[in-house]
């Protein structure tokens, strides 16, 4: 029994990178240096281009091979976007007509470009994002199960970003 156990090990690693898998969170290009802009932020949300401009951070610092700079002298690649409106419409009522749960919707648009090429890597125009919450008791508790809809947006749009630019990248490299 023993003697099959190595011959099937080999096998199966064989399989499982002749299949052609590629995980999108890996980029192994050259490196290349991003310089995320500002958002330009068109809602009464004063710090939400921030909470982007961190989040995208994060996402990108799990690359090796893609690190985010300050100045946009000397980097490869700009991400620059656009906040272009937040909106909480109601999603249900209650017995007494009250809303018991709150969508929120944000449309943002951005753009990759290759600084040194100028061609655009991605623009995405228009694109809305959507989480609801439930309203609760209390004006402290709306406003926790808002902020956390909120970030739950923010983080699945950061992750996007990333994974299409991975996949990019990766292309042009391919």
């Amino acid at each position: 029994m023993r003697k099959y156990i190595l011959p099937l090990v080999l096998l199966t690693g064989l399989l499982v990178t002749a299949c052609g898998y590629h995980n999108p969170y890996v980029y192994s290009g050259p490196d290349k240096n991003l310089y995320v802009a500002n958002w330009r932020n068109r809602t009464n949300d004063l710090l939400l281009d921030a909470k982007i401009y961190q989040s995208l951070v994060r996402w990108y610092q799990k690359s090796g091979s893609i690190k985010v700079v300050k100045e946009k002298d000397g980097a490869h690649l700009i991400l620059a976007g656009e906040i272009v409106s937040i909106d909480l419409p109601s999603l249900s009522y209650g017995s007494g007509n009250d809303a018991t749960e709150v969508r929120i919707l944000l449309t943002v648009r951005y753009i990759l470009k290759d600084i040194e090429s100028g061609e655009v890597l991605l623009e995405i125009p228009n694109e809305v994002w959507s989480e609801e919450y439930k309203v609760g008791t209390s004006s402290s508790e709306n406003s926790d199960n808002e902020i956390e809809a909120l970030k739950t947006i923010i983080d699945d749009l950061s992750e996007k970003i990333y994974i299409k630019t991975l996949g990019i990248l990766s292309k042009q490299n391919a």
